[in-house]
C-alpha cells in the first residue's frame, strides 16, 4: 500500500524519473520540478517511507542538505498468486541452496569476457581461457559476450518426494563495453539440458553504483542487474511468474540423478546476442549468488 500510495502522483513519479542516474539533494529537485523547497521535500518524505528511495544527510554551506538517491530500478506486484504458494501450509517442504557463481562445472565465453572478486580481478580481461582457472571459485562478478555458463546442484530429497515446481533466482544483465543502458540480450535458462524460456535484459546497467559494489570498482563498469526467477511446474514454465513456455517437471526428469544441471547463457540464434553479466552476493543489488529451490511433499 505504501509503495501504491507512494507512486500515485505525476510529481513523485517524476522524482524517481530525476534519480534514474545520479543523486539529488532536495533543492535541486524542487529546482527542476518547478515547485517549493517544502513541497518536494514532504514528497521526497512519502517515497522515503514506501522505501523507494533512501537519503544522506551530507554538510552544505549552511547546514546539511538531504542527498536522495533510487534504490529500486523494477517494482512487480503479483496480483494472481499461484497455487503452490499456499501448499507450504500443508506438508510442502522446501529444498534451498545457493551456488557460488564462480562454481561452475562447465563454459563457453567470448570476449568482451571477465571476472573479478570482491578484492579485484582473477583473471585478465578477455581472457576465455582464464574461465577455467581454479581461483574462479572465488568469482563475484563475469560477464561474457557469447557463450554459457553451466552448474551442477546437489538434489539431497528423499527419492519417493513429489516434486511440485523448482525455481532458480539470479541478478542478471546484458553484456556492453563498459555498460549500455540500452543494450538488449536475451538470456536463455536450460534445466537438465532442457530449454526452459528466455529473458530479454534490456540492457547492461550503469550510471550508479550497484549497492553492494566494493570500493574499489570503475564507476564506467557495470552496476547491478535484476532479480530474475526461472521456475517450473506441473504445467508450465516461467519468468516472475508470467508463463514462458510449456515445458513441465515430467520434461525434466529430476528424481532421474541425485543432482539438478542449470546452464544459463546466450543462445547462437538469439535475436539479440547482447551476451551476459552474473553477479555474486558481494556485487550488484541483491546479496545473492545462484539459488535453486524444490518444492516437494512426501507420500
Amino acid at each position: 500500500m505504501k509503495v501504491t500510495h507512494a507512486l500515485s502522483t505525476e510529481l513523485r513519479l517524476q522524482m524517481m524519473e530525476l534519480l534514474n542516474t545520479r543523486r539529488m539533494n532536495v533543492a535541486e529537485l524542487a529546482e527542476a520540478l518547478g515547485v517549493p523547497v517544502s513541497t518536494a521535500a514532504s514528497n521526497v518524505r512519502v517515497l522515503e517511507k514506501a522505501k523507494l528511495i533512501e537519503t544522506e544527510l551530507l554538510p552544505a554551506s549552511r547546514g546539511a542538505m538531504k542527498v536522495c538517491s533510487r534504490i529500486y530500478d523494477d517494482i512487480g506486484i503479483t496480483m494472481n498468486v499461484p497455487e503452490r504458494s499456499h501448499r507450504i501450509d500443508h506438508g510442502e517442504q522446501c529444498y534451498e541452496i545457493e551456488m557460488p557463481i564462480g562454481n561452475f562445472t562447465a563454459c563457453e565465453a567470448a570476449p568482451t569476457c571477465g571476472m573479478v572478486s570482491e578484492n579485484g580481478s582473477i583473471i585478465a580481461e578477455d581472457s576465455p581461457a582464464g574461465f577455467f582457472h581454479p581461483n574462479r571459485v572465488h568469482a563475484q562478478l563475469l560477464w561474457l559476450r557469447k557463450g554459457y555458463l553451466e552448474y551442477r546442484y546437489p538434489l539431497d530429497i528423499p527419492r519417493e518426494a513429489q516434486i511440485h515446481l523448482i525455481q532458480f533466482s539470479m541478478e542478471v544483465c546484458s553484456e556492453a563495453p563498459n555498460y549500455d543502458n540500452d543494450w538488449p540480450s536475451d538470456i536463455t535458462l536450460w534445466i537438465n539440458q532442457v530449454e526452459i524460456g528466455s529473458w530479454t535484459s534490456p540492457g547492461d546497467f550503469g550510471g550508479r553504483r550497484g549497492k553492494l559494489n566494493p570500493s574499489w570498482w570503475m564507476d564506467n563498469g557495470t552496476q547491478f542487474g535484476f532479480l530474475k526467477t526461472w521456475s517450473v511446474d506441473n504445467t508450465r514454465s516461467m519468468i516472475d511468474h508470467q508463463e514462458i513456455s510449456n515445458r513441465t517437471l515430467k520434461s525434466l526428469d529430476l528424481l532421474k540423478h541425485s543432482y539438478v544441471d542449470l546452464r544459463i547463457g546466450v543462445k547462437e540464434d538469439a535475436a539479440f546476442k547482447g551476451g551476459m553479466n552474473l553477479f555474486g552476493r558481494k556485487f550488484g543489488d541483491y546479496e545473492q549468488d545462484l539459488v535453486m529451490k524444490v518444492f516437494y511433499t512426501l507420500n
